[in-house]
This record gives C-alpha cells, structure tokens and sequence, in this order.
C-alpha cells in the first residue's frame, strides 16, 4: 500500500498550488454566509421576545421549514444554524465535488495524469491528494466558521462547523466514487451533483411532512443531519459520527474501484454513438454530446420548480397580522400590500421572484458548463479532426452556444412551468418570472464564450463569474453589502417578477444586446487565434 500512496505528498502541492484562487475564494465565500447572519438576524429581530415568536411562525410553517429545516432555538446562533447551516453546507459540497473531480478524472481525461504516473506516482496516490485537498478546504471552513460563531456560543460554532465540514467531505467522497465509474469529468460532476439535489429535495421534503427534524426522509440525508445537529440549541454530539462512518465508507469504495481499473479506463465507459444520419451537422454532433446534461438539468428544474411552488402558499401564511413581517417584505424587496390580505399577496410574490432569481443564478452555472465543452473539446484533442475537414471554426462553436443558450431557455421555462404547477395558479406569471431571468444567464454564457475565445487558458475564470453572481445575489443582501456592489451582478439589473407594478422592458434589452456583443466578440477572436496543441 506504500508503494500505491508514492508521490502523494507531491500532488497535494501541486493540487493546491493550482487552486490558490479557487479554493480561498470557494472558503470565503461559505463562511461569509454563516458568519454575516447573527448580525443581519440581530437588525430584524431586536428582542429575545421577537426572536421567540419568529421561531414559533417559522416551525409552525411547513413551507419554510422545507426550505430551511426546522429552528431549534431563539437565540442568534440557533437562528443563524437554522438560516444558513444547510446552504453553507451545499456550497462545501460543491467545493469538495468540484476539487475533486478536477484533480482525479479531469486530469485523466486531458492526459495529464499519464504523465505524471510515468514517474514515482502510485495508483491511489491521485485520489489520496484530491481528497486531502478536499480536507484541507473543508477544514478551513469549519476553522473559520468556528471562530466567526464562537462569540454565539463555542459549542454551536464547533458543532456547525464540522457540521458543514462533514458535508464537504461526504459530498468529496460521492465525486471521488464518481470519478471511478465515468470516463468523463462533466459526467462524474453530474453524477455527485444529482445526488447533491436528491439529498436536499429528501430533506425539504422530511421537513415539511414533520417538525423538529424526526422525518425518516431527512434522516435519509447528509443534509438532514446539518440540522440534527442543533447547534447551539443543545448540541446533539452523536450525529456527527454519522459524517465520519459515511466518509469512511465512500472513500474505501472509491479506493477499491480505483485499484480494479487502468488510468484513464472506467466502470461506465461511455457508448459510442453513430457516424452519420442525424449527426451530419456540427449542432447535431454538440446536441448528442450535451443532450444528457440538458435533460438532467430540466428534470432537475422542473422537479425543483415544483416543490418550491408548493410552498409558495406556506409562506404567505407566515404573515397574517403581524407587523413585523410585513417589514420583512419591504426588507427583501416585495410589495407591501393594505391590510393581511395584501401583505400575503406580496410574501406569495416576493418568494415567487426569490425562487425565479434562485433558477436564474444557478442557470449560468449550467451556461458556463456548456459553454466550455468547447474549451474541453479542443483541450482533448477531439476538435482537430473536425477542424481538419469542412466543418469551420463558427459552425462548430456555434452549435455549442446554440446548446448553451436554448438550454438555459428550455431549463428556466421547465422551472417556471415547476412553479406554476406546484403554486396552481397563474402558471403564467410564473413561466414569465423565469424567462426573466434569461438575458442575465445568457451575458454571463456570452462572457465564458469571450474568455473562451480570446484567452483560452483562462476560460475557466467564467466559473468564478458565475459563482460571484451567485454568491452576490445570495449571501449580499445578508451582509448588507452597498447596492453599488450588489449591481456588479446582471440579475441585480432584472425585475423581479412576479410582483412588480411595471415591466420596464431596457434592462431585458441591454443585457441581451450585450449578449449579442460578447458573444460575437468571442466566436470573433476564436476564429483568429490558434487552437490549442
């Protein structure tokens, strides 16, 4: 096993080395989101009596204790474990899922990895390196989340610390697993991210059927265990053991699998698809390779889209005659209505818009990935034939951008369709406040496709664009972050449908006119440049 775990030492180096940007910013990004609350919570709930009585509404409220889990105490830091636990928690599994697969198929995948081995490198020694490094950021979230919280009590800023950590780390070893059984990077972030989706929907679903966190589906999820924790509400200790032994469990797996396979070989090889009839076209070939994220995507948004439209109801009923809620509204943004009947109207709106804006901002993520497939085609040697022939270099990108940007389409309008069905009513307005979202996503596809083309070597910096547009629509507002900075996003710049008195329709053209411009900048520069040997 020494001789398997050769080289180790050297790969962690240079895993890190390659994510000093990414890694830091990733850790930042999940700590800013837990350690920023007690002071947001503290603004809107002045008194130990205010705080009681949300804590009553939200748990009485199957709604929000789907979308947030159950409040297990009233002091700060039992809100702030209640309100962000579980969303730092899948920003650490998108991290580790992210670290992961980069440094164990992705490297693979472009041959590097080959190269390395023909050195002092063991057969476990890439998935030993990923997974430290995995551990490394998952560590540094749960150092700082510890001493971000400590002043609300040391035991909840420990317990949720290596809450989130834990989830990290469960979530490293599902990519590692992956990494194993898809020849492909883009499959095996798939593969990790399906099973991210299932664990939240698990979850949300076992919190709205019961309180407190006792439903066997939120068991059923690492997710669910965030919550159980209950931290700072008296910490439950023996949960965290569940973190460890699923760990445990995941990473003997992907290191038996990765004993019984050849570099670059899997237990799922891909299928090879036909030569000619329908892939005749270059749009037809970039539809047969990315059809199955398309169709993933969807499924997702459309599942999602209906389970938060059933909870749109929920959260009206939070308001009733409470004041202090309607303030709420007017804090996040919605319409303040005369009267209850009114107020819930706009908390019906205003979660609507949220959960359109939320579509959105995950949508350009879905862009990005789209997008460079070109950068991983032409890095994995499988353009160059198809440039050598008659296929030019635009209608090759372009079928691409084409699968990109009517993706993104077809994903948000399934999203809104989610929101209309799972809401019953005004499916409409619902479809429209999603396809709002589209110029936004498109701008951000439409800068990766830029980066792309002008400097490929650095196409991957569109992920980090997407990521701070979601982080500043997500976390900004909680850190009460100037407008001026929150408007660095394009969603910023959107209304915020359904809800809004009047459509102004210059925000929708602008972002789509530069769209258009980027978009046309890159295919431009692409054209120019030499492709990558």
């Amino acid at each position: 096993m020494k001789n398997q775990l050769a080289g180790t030492g050297a790969l962690l180096r240079l895993a890190l080395r390659r994510d000093r940007v990414m890694m830091p910013v990733w850790t930042l990004v999940a700590t800013l989101m837990v350690v920023s609350m007690p002071g947001s919570l503290g603004s809107v709930y002045a008194t130990a009596a205010e705080r009681a009585r949300a804590a009553a509404s939200m748990n009485a409220n199957s709604s929000m204790r789907a979308l947030y889990g159950p409040v297990f105490g009233d002091s700060l830091g039992a809100l702030t474990a209640w309100r962000a636990g579980v969303y730092a928690a899948v920003l650490a599994a998108a991290m580790s899922l992210v670290i992961v697969v980069r440094h164990t198929r992705e490297e693979e995948e472009t041959g590097r990895q080959e190269l390395l081995s023909a050195a002092m490198v063991g057969r476990r020694a890439p998935l030993t390196a990923a997974l430290l490094a995995a551990l490394v950021a998952n560590a540094s979230v749960a150092v700082l989340v510890t001493g971000g919280l400590a002043g609300q009590g040391a035991p909840g800023a420990v317990a949720l610390g290596l809450a989130v950590a834990g989830t990290g780390m469960f979530f490293a070893c599902t990519a590692a697993i992956a990494a194993q059984l898809t020849e492909s990077a883009r499959a095996a972030k798939g593969i990790t991210a399906a099973v991210l989706g299932a664990a939240f929907v698990l979850k949300a679903a076992g919190d709205a059927g019961s309180g407190g966190g006792r439903s066997a589906l939120t068991w059923a999820s690492p997710l669910g265990w965030v919550e159980n924790v209950r931290a700072f509400a008296a910490e439950r200790w023996w949960v965290l053991p569940l973190f460890a032994a699923a760990v445990a469990v995941q990473a003997g797996a992907a290191y038996a699998l990765a004993g019984r396979r050849d570099l670059g070989m899997s237990f799922l090889p891909s299928r090879p698809g036909p030569a000619e009839g329908r892939l005749g076209t270059a749009g037809a070939l970039a539809w047969r390779l990315q059809r199955g994220s398309v169709l993933g995507w969807s499924a997702g948004f459309l599942i999602a889209g209906v389970v938060f439209g059933a909870m749109a109801d929920g959260a009206a009923d939070l308001v009733g005659d409470n004041d202090r809620t309607r303030e709420i509204i007017e804090r996040m943004g919605g319409q303040s209505g005369v009267g209850a009947q009114g107020a819930q109207s706009a908390l019906t709106d205003t979660f609507l818009a949220t959960m359109a804006g939320m579509f959105g901002m995950v949508a350009a993520l879905y862009a990005v990935s789209s997008v460079l497939r070109l950068s991983a085609e032409e890095s994995g040697g499988r353009a160059e034939p198809l440039l050598a022939n008659t296929v030019g270099r635009l209608r090759w990108a372009g079928g691409h951008l084409a699968v990109a940007f009517g993706g993104s389409a077809l994903i948000l309008l399934l999203a809104g369709v989610g929101l209309g069905l799972g809401h019953g009513r005004e499916p409409a307005a619902a479809i429209g406040a999603t396809l709002a979202q589209l110029p936004a996503v498109w701008l951000i596809g439409a800068l990766a496709a830029l980066l792309y083309g002008a400097v490929p070597q650095y196409a991957a910096a569109a992920w980090a664009v997407a990521g701070g547009a979601l982080a500043l629509g997500w976390v900004g507002p909680a850190l009460n972050l100037p407008q001026a900075v929150l408007n660095l996003s394009p969603f910023a710049h959107l209304p915020r449908l359904p809800g809004a008195q009047t459509l102004d329709p210059a925000p929708l053209l602008v972002l789509t006119a530069l769209a258009v411009a980027l978009t046309a900048a890159g295919l431009g520069t692409l054209r120019r440049r030499d492709m990558i040997a």
